[in-house]
């Protein structure tokens, strides 16, 4: 589907506001670009560091990626971009990855509803739906969640779907009910078909619950919020943990483990040991969590990876963590170490085993970072 002449008015607009913000802050701070090679903690494992999106381009601001790897092997990024976080103009931006590189972004999804008011997006999740989505078709649609709404405590559930690889986009649709889809990170294929996303609520409180899909990731029933352990963390003891956006890993058989971000300076952790049916107790790890987003994968070796922010407070560090055994984690992989803010990592592992990691880079670009785990400890 074609950009809409709304949205090419608004790529136009917002492009010269990123020219004039580019123009304005490379003469504050100097022309920086990433550095071509990385010498801190973990570099040997590091393969590439690039942005996907220049600094300011093609929109002033940027934040919460995502990546994925298509049926044909190909990458697709996407992020909400605009003048800032919650401001109206935000939309879901998509670019794919090809022998040239990263493609001109492009608006997929934005907030204009049937009476011309229109309302930021929020959080994009790429996902290529399990073989149950492919109704007959040689593959998988890809699919891309958002939110749409004036904040987190009142955005709901969308989606569009491509049989191309993210060229091309069916129609924008609500999900149903009052399923959300997954709020930050990509679903879990479990061994069934049956697909799990880890989603949350914001409109009493921050609240943890999982959805499912029995049609390959076209549609999603939400279950319960889970039972969340007394706060004794944070705030001495009053309340219970108050958490968001979960990560899923698989621990073995039956046996799942989701991650993910708090209020209480560490990272959440609560287990299922019927493939996602039940969860057990939410309870705070040993992790350090600085209330930021958070992305975790299981490994094709087994190994557990996950990407975070190393510090109760701010956003820098942007480190990677091991885990054998999804309980004690070892780091790993110093991403970003300078001040700033470099957060709400996306992390996959391609069909070639290599690791890739996308991030907000001072809100000004999406940095992605290629790893070889053959290289971490």
């Amino acid at each position: 589907m074609q950009t809409s002449i709304h949205g090419r008015l608004a790529i136009g607009t917002l492009a010269l506001a990123a020219v004039l913000a580019m123009v304005v802050g490379q003469a504050a701070r100097g022309d920086e670009s990433l550095p071509p090679t990385y010498a801190g903690l973990g570099a040997t494992a590091v393969q590439l560091r690039e942005f996907v999106i220049p600094r300011g381009w093609p929109t002033p601001s940027c934040h919460a990626s995502t990546i994925v790897e298509t049926s044909a092997g190909e990458l697709v990024a996407a992020w909400f971009g605009g003048t800032d976080e919650g401001e109206k103009d935000v939309a879901i931006w998509v670019s794919t990855h090809g022998a040239d590189g990263w493609s001109e972004p492009r608006i997929v999804i934005e907030g204009t509803q049937a009476d011309g008011s229109r309302h930021p997006c929020w959080n994009p999740v790429l996902f290529v739906g399990s073989a149950r989505a492919s109704q007959g078709k040689p593959a998988a649609p890809l699919f891309l969640y958002a939110k749409v709404g004036p904040s987190p405590s009142t955005w709901w559930g969308v989606v569009r779907e491509s049989i191309d690889g993210g060229r091309t986009w069916g129609e924008l649709r609500r999900l149903d009910g009052d399923a959300v889809g997954p709020v930050k990170n990509k679903p879990l294929v479990r061994r069934d078909g049956t697909v799990i996303a880890g989603a949350s609520s914001e409109d009493d409180g921050w609240r943890v619950h999982f959805e499912t899909s029995t049609d390959g990731g076209r549609t999603f029933a939400r279950g319960p919020a889970v039972h969340a352990a007394p706060d004794t963390n944070g705030v001495g003891g009053k309340g219970l943990v108050s958490a968001i956006q979960p990560s899923l890993l698989e621990l073995g058989g039956e046996k799942l483990l989701a991650v993910g971000r708090t209020k209480q300076g560490k990272i959440f952790e609560i287990e299922s040991t019927d493939a996602g049916k039940t969860w057990g107790e939410l309870r705070l790890g040993t992790l350090p969590n600085p209330n930021a987003g958070t992305d975790a994968v299981t490994l094709a070796d087994g190994r557990h990876l996950l990407v975070y922010n190393h510090t109760d407070k701010g956003r820098s560090p942007l480190n990677v963590a091991i885990s054998r055994d999804g309980r004690s984690w070892q780091t790993a992989v110093a991403l970003e170490t300078k001040p700033g803010e470099f957060s709400y990592p996306a992390v996959i592992q391609s069909a070639d085993g290599l690791v890739h990691i996308t991030y907000t880079w001072n809100r000004e670009a999406i940095v992605r970072v290629v790893l070889d785990p053959a290289k971490l400890p």
